[in-house]
């Protein structure tokens, strides 16, 4: 049994996980088993300096706001702002409190520094504009594609009339609205209204698409669609807030992997010329098998992100899924997995689940979290991953 596990596993380097992957691979999942731990970004950074070193990539899209993450890329793609600047607002989710992020960052803006803009790195975000409190008010999203088009085209709806359909952004806003519907304005005639605005805007950025991009450029025109595609989805998240159904809570979940999706597919669009994209976020948003929590006594079910961008890539799609042992007193029991990769000798290591599976000779059970913000590895659904990294102390 030792011996087929430990052949099972690899010392974990950048190219040791790369060795598992297709070729034909245009997006790379790697996810994490919980937010907030350094070692996994720290992690990341390392794998993401080897795929543009020695495999192609040329761009990252990390679990953080789609549009703050515009800031990011443009001080990492030509100076604009400062670090400090786009640490503090290109981030969502707190994340740019994270040293690990810092140094991303700063070593992505490093390497463009002496090389042409098409064969710079870009950053992406690939979540849309929510926090735990809720989602944010469309205006900022809607009104961008909305200026875009009226510089060139001549539009149905005037600036004043949409501000008049948006009203209060506080309303929009409002906290209360996450766990009671009724606080909601999703549903109200106006939001109905803009919700038709943003399909259309959405429609005419694509009818016109050649004179449009002729007139700017791809990439403005690629910013524009960004907006409109992120008004539609907070819209649409906005009508879930104001639903009253049980199922309230499992909607909101699916639209937010929904919109994941749409931006990560766009992004593999953008970039197919140049190279592979990595993506990085927990391994609930990136994971082929379905998620399942219960919350408030209900169980709930949704897809992934990674779940639907993998029916549209095939095997274009590779997900490599993180996990670990020890966390100071969680110590993780010797019939679950986490124990059983504890065994090897790898600080780090990189496992191929397809040996993982002929070594073992037991049933795993799956580990119980030591808190929320954990979610283990399911033994059932290794099968579904590319690759498992382990870290065998955090």
């Amino acid at each position: 049994m030792t011996t087929s596990l430990r052949d099972a596993a690899r010392r974990f380097t950048g190219g040791a996980l790369t060795a598992f992957l297709s070729p034909s691979t245009r997006l790379l999942g790697l996810g994490e088993p919980t937010h907030g731990v350094e070692a996994f970004l720290e992690l990341r950074n390392e794998v993401f300096r080897h795929l543009v070193e020695h495999e192609g990539y040329r761009s990252i899209a990390i679990e953080s706001d789609c549009l703050a993450a515009l800031a990011v890329d443009a001080y990492v793609t030509d100076g604009t702002g400062t670090l400090d600047g786009v640490m503090s607002g290109g981030f969502s989710h707190g994340f740019g409190a994270s040293p690990a992020n810092r140094e991303l960052i700063g070593w992505m803006r490093a390497y463009n520094q002496q090389r042409p803009p098409h064969e710079r790195l870009r950053f992406y975000g690939f979540d849309g504009p929510l926090e735990m409190t809720g989602p944010a008010g469309p205006r900022p999203a809607l009104t961008a594609p909305h200026h875009y088009l009226a510089a060139h085209l001549d539009l149905a709806w005037s600036r004043e009339s949409l501000d008049e359909l948006f009203g209060s952004d506080e309303r929009w806003t409002n906290p209360a609205a996450m766990m009671d519907p009724t606080q909601s304005l999703g549903r109200t005639p106006e939001a109905k209204e803009l919700r038709l605005v943003a399909d259309d805007l959405r429609a005419l950025l694509t009818a016109h698409a050649p004179h449009l991009t002729a007139a700017t450029s791809p990439d403005e025109w690629w910013r524009a669609d960004l907006h409109a595609r992120t008004a539609a989805g907070l819209l649409r998240y906005h009508a879930g807030m104001a639903d009253t159904a049980p199922t309230r809570i499992g909607t909101l979940m699916c639209l937010r992997e929904a919109m994941m999706a749409d931006n990560l597919d766009a992004i593999v669009g953008r970039e197919a010329r140049r190279g592979p994209t990595l993506a990085f976020a927990h391994n609930r948003h990136l994971q082929r098998d379905k998620s399942h929590m219960h919350f408030a006594g209900l169980p709930l079910q949704w897809w992934s992100a990674g779940a639907i961008i993998g029916t549209h890539l095939g095997d274009r799609y590779a997900f490599a899924a993180t996990t670990f042992g020890a966390r100071g007193s969680d110590v993780p029991p010797s019939d679950t997995l986490e124990g059983l990769l504890s065994t090897l000798p790898h600080a780090r290591a990189v496992i191929d689940p397809a040996r993982l599976a002929a070594a073992l000779d037991r049933k795993l059970t799956p580990r119980l979290p030591a808190d929320h913000t954990y979610f283990s590895l399911d033994p059932a659904t290794t099968d579904q991953t590319d690759a498992i990294v382990f870290v065998k102390d955090i």
